[in-house]
């Protein structure tokens, strides 16, 4: 199976969406709003004629207005802190504020995950969640479609949006088998210095020997983000260590080792072992969001809140599904196996 999510649009404008950036951001405006009409209405004042009155009067219209607005955004600004994600939607309560791909730029909407057969094009399985990422979907949506075709036996293929150590624990728990790639969030390797992965782990031994040749042993744990990590380090870094400028800028090195690494490193020689894996997740699942956006005429969903718009998301599904199995088997063949 591919696996993907695609952001679609909810009845909701980016205007009539809260959060704490878009909430300082407009009261940023229209303070500066004021700032330039107060300007205005002095200038208005100085003037002795009746066009100067006509404009003072529009001008403090206009203030009321402003300072009407700036009540409201404090107001909001309250209630959004209130909320237990620190985001309010107007017209859809459900709708979230999301990131667009590659475009640089946000949208009110919903994220609809979906599981794609890499051989039928089928879509097997799909949630619609408000979450502006993908991280915490790969298991929920692999369990989804392993009950769906009924098979002990199930590859996944992600992106790298979908990596997270916990979402891979839980997905080789349930007997599913994810292959993606993990990003490179490495600021060493953007230095021009080592990354983690030149590292070698030695199971045997529980070390790391580093790119200089050097022993790292394990030095502490800690607890972050719920996730057990151990550290390794050497004590070279901080004597005889000759490399130490294309290692680190600190003191000594540091390795961190999450206490389920096994799973992402037999996860990553999965994927060297498919060097075309990401291409075919790529064919998969993308043409099918894009096919859907098209037939919902690349605009918005047409109900609100979650419950409704997981429905019509069903619908659209339904239907793209029904003209591909038509386009496998003829209608004649389709009837026939549903009536079977």
């Amino acid at each position: 199976m591919a696996v993907d999510g695609s952001r679609l649009r909810a009845v909701n404008a980016r205007d009539r969406n809260f959060t704490p950036v878009t909430i300082r951001r407009r009261m940023e405006q229209v303070d500066a709003s004021i700032e330039r009409y107060l300007g205005m209405l002095d200038t208005a004042d100085r003037q002795e004629s009746e066009a100067a009155e006509l404009r003072t009067a529009r001008l403090t219209t206009r203030l009321d207005e402003l300072r009407r607005q700036m009540r409201e955004l404090e107001v909001m600004e309250q209630a959004v802190a209130a909320s237990p994600d620190r985001q309010i939607s107007l017209t859809d309560p459900d709708a979230r504020a999301m990131a667009s791909a590659g475009t640089g730029t946000g949208q009110v909407g919903y994220n609809l995950q979906a599981a794609v057969d890499t051989g039928s094009h089928i879509i097997v399985a799909h949630e619609v969640v408000n979450l502006g990422h993908d991280r915490t979907s790969l298991a929920n949506v692999g369990r989804q479609a392993r009950e769906a075709t009924g098979t002990d036996a199930l590859t996944v293929l992600a992106d790298r949006g979908y990596f997270s150590g916990p979402e891979v624990l839980a997905c080789e728990a349930a007997g599913i088998v994810p292959i993606l790639p993990k990003p490179l969030t490495s600021g060493a390797k953007a230095d021009g210095r080592w990354g983690k992965q030149d590292f070698v782990y030695q199971l045997t031994s529980d070390t790391y020997r580093c790119p200089a040749g050097e022993t790292m042993t394990r030095r502490f744990s800690s607890l972050e983000h719920g996730m057990t990590l151990h550290g390794y380090a050497t004590p070279a870094c901080r004597s005889r260590c000759t490399m130490k400028a294309n290692c680190t800028a600190g003191i000594e090195r540091r390795i961190k080792r999450w206490e389920h690494e096994e799973v992402i490193e037999a996860m990553q020689a999965r994927l060297d072992g498919m060097p075309g894996a990401m291409q075919v997740r790529r064919r998969t699942v993308e043409h099918v969001f894009d096919t859907i956006k098209d037939w919902m005429g690349r605009s918005h969903f047409k109900t609100r809140r979650l419950e409704n718009v997981a429905t019509e998301a069903s619908l659209h599904i339904l239907a793209y599904n029904i003209k591909r199995a038509i386009a496998l088997l003829g209608a004649h063949k389709l009837m026939a196996a549903m009536q079977a």
